[in-house]
């Protein structure tokens, strides 16, 4: 493993951190006068998503975390857990806890590919694309004259996730979705 002095720990980069990966999101070196340079950083927990902000010093050094990408395959979710199947070794079953991925698996359909980051091994998290195309449904037929809720209503996507669809969107129509913000971005294709 490589091992960082305190000026390596730079934004992109994964390092242990009290012996959990924690993702490097910003970090600023500077001088407080007559003491010796300091790293100020902000990590991501790769896990929980929680961020926390620690000073590096000059003789300060981290470890790069061990992470590795695997690719899998979306299973199911059950019973709170959801699960996933590396992609050409599917007896290499795994899952994650409902609550800790539900906002990447709403948007999933069965066998639909992911990254996994595995760290020391151990699958850690899933990483979805940006952009997804679903099928609408359910949408309920637009009504006339409705336009106080400003030309939107809600719709069900295949995968059981609700969205804000405009009133042209119908049930069978394939949509694009951006999963960071979970909004309805185009119409792909008329059902």
């Amino acid at each position: 493993m490589a091992v960082l002095s305190y000026n390596e720990i730079l934004p992109k980069t994964i390092i242990n951190y009290n012996g959990e990966p924690y993702e490097v999101l910003s970090s600023h070196i500077f001088r407080m006068q007559m003491r010796k340079p300091v790293n100020q950083t902000k990590l991501r927990h790769l896990v929980s998503g929680k961020v926390i902000e620690i000073s590096f010093h000059q003789n300060e050094t981290m470890t790069e975390a061990d992470v590795e990408n695997m690719l899998a395959q979306y299973l199911y979710t059950n019973r709170g857990e959801s699960w996933f199947a590396e992609v050409g070794n599917p007896k290499n079953r795994f899952s994650f806890p409902e609550g800790g991925v539900h906002d990447k698996v709403q948007w999933l359909v069965q066998n639909a590919p992911v990254e996994v980051l595995t760290y020391e091994g151990k699958p850690m998290t899933i990483k979805i694309p940006v952009k997804v195309e679903l099928e609408i449904k359910d949408a309920p037929p637009a009504v006339k004259g409705n336009t106080v809720s400003g030309g939107s209503k809600i719709a069900t996507l295949i995968t059981g996730a609700k969205i804000n669809v405009p009133l042209f969107i119908n049930t069978g129509d394939i949509v694009r979705i951006n999963t960071d913000s979970g909004e309805y971005t185009e119409r792909v294709e008329k059902a």
